[in-house]
């Protein structure tokens, strides 16, 4: 048996622990049932791994089988006579769980078979025992080779990475660092190293990076068993996105020299990563967060609250639109737009199988139209920092291009980071600096 290199520990241990009556062929029934619901497109695999009847077993068999989707599809496929129906699409979840322990973890062979053959009874559907397992049994051990990414994708990052796409995909397919920024506010960089190095926690600095606050758990854990997680003095954030706002505080630090209280619009913010790293930053800033989810500003108060935030003002409102705005503009905005979040596969790798390219360029539609309402709120010789998790120019270096061209007061801010790579209008972070997940960022300038 072949074993992924990216595969928890936690899954060979599960395997030696004895048994229990049931859990573990319950174990893999749930996964099915998370897969059954991720595959259908409704919800993320974010929003339904975080039900509380998940064991370590049933997430790492649903983001396993998230990760390998296509090469496991491609297998099972030719094995099934018909495609099963829709009521039964559990099941095709529970066969991509029983294909991924055969050929990527390091579960015994035997015990893999018989517990998955068992969680057909448990969700329900002894009759299909009999097809699991002749399914499975005909696997080969071996995986494989596969890019685990769709044609239409594969196309787009062929078309704008050339010979370098292969490495990009394999880095999207791999396990993503976990990324801690420090509270300055709570607690120096220094001192909450030295309370990881009580608690026996091994961490990589991110000084390099320019970014003093920002260190990576080599093996993850629980944020809640982190030291200061209660009290706010960290918080989860990749250290590309900590990366994304560089530019725009050395752009607000400049300007605070000869105007206080700058004026910030975050137009996207909830859950308010960038928008607590900016405050953290200590740039005196008024900043205005807006999002139009009540339930997403409700996370981001929350969120506030743990980390002592609160010299901040929240509107609920469409950054589409202007029924939100008082008509005072705003020095800076930052709009963190939505898109295809095809910078963070191996966080999400549920969006390499739900995605379809339709959204790609429905994506850009609503990121033009954010720009070009966002631009009547900034001031002249204010600056507005463009940034999305995507790695497509079709949402990136495409969309400014379209917003730029059509004005004659917009111009790129030149920007260097210690990571990543110049583009046409701004800058792209890639997975292939194991540290960071994917960002482009642009920093446009509104002239006066």
């Amino acid at each position: 048996m072949t074993a992924d290199a990216s595969a928890p520990t936690h899954a060979g241990r599960h395997a030696r622990r004895p048994r229990q009556q049931g859990a573990e062929a319950a174990a893999r029934a749930i996964a099915a049932q998370n897969l059954k619901e991720i595959l259908a497109g409704r919800r993320t695999a974010e929003a339904v791994l975080a039900r509380g009847e998940q064991t370590s077993l049933s997430l790492e068999l649903a983001y396993g089988c998230l990760r390998h989707y296509f090469s496991l599809a491609a297998q099972i496929d030719p094995l099934l006579k018909r495609p099963l129906r829709a009521k039964d699409r559990d099941l095709y979840g529970l066969l991509l769980a029983g294909a991924y322990q055969l050929q990527r973890t390091r579960i015994p062979a035997h015990a893999a078979l018989f517990e998955t053959v068992a969680a057909a009874e448990q969700l329900g559907k002894p009759w299909a025992k009999r097809l699991v397992n002749a399914v499975l049994r005909k696997l080969p051990a071996a995986p494989p080779l596969h890019c685990e990414h769709p044609a239409w994708l594969q196309d787009l990052l062929k078309r704008q990475y050339g010979a370098e796409a292969p490495a990009l995909m394999l880095a999207n397919n791999a396990r993503a660092p976990l990324g801690l920024r420090i509270n300055r506010k709570k607690i120096r960089p220094d001192q909450y190293c030295r309370q990881l190095d009580a608690a026996q926690i091994s961490y990589i600095p991110c000084a390099n990076f320019g970014l003093p606050e920002a260190l990576i758990l080599p093996t993850p854990q629980a944020a809640a068993t982190l030291p200061g997680f209660a009290e706010g003095q960290l918080a989860l954030q990749d250290v590309g996105a900590q990366l994304a706002t560089l530019p725009l505080r050395r752009w607000l630090a400049t300007r605070q020299r000869t105007a206080a209280g700058l004026r910030l619009l975050d137009a996207c913010a909830a859950p308010g990563g960038k928008l607590f790293g900016l405050l953290e930053a200590d740039l005196g800033l008024a900043i205005t967060a807006l999002d139009k989810s009540a339930k997403r500003l409700a996370v981001l108060r929350e969120m506030a609250a743990r980390l002592g935030h609160r010299q901040f003002e929240c509107r609920e409102g469409d950054a589409t639109a202007l029924d939100w705005w008082d008509g005072t503009p705003f020095h800076a905005v930052l709009l963190d737009a939505p898109c295809s979040g095809t910078g963070t596969l191996r966080r999400h790798p549920d969006i390499k199988v739900t995605r379809r390219m339709a959204d790609i360029s429905r994506h850009a539609r609503l990121q033009g139209a954010l720009l070009e309402n966002l631009w009547r709120v900034l001031m002249p010789g204010g600056a507005l920092l463009y940034c999305t998790c995507s790695l497509l120019a079709e949402e990136n270096d495409q969309v400014l291009d379209a917003f730029i061209g059509a004005r004659d007061d917009a111009r790129p801010a030149p920007m260097s980071l210690p990571t990543g790579r110049a583009a046409r209008f701004g800058w792209q972070l890639l997975p292939l600096e194991p540290a960071t997940d994917g960002f482009y960022l642009a920093l446009i300038e509104k002239l006066q």
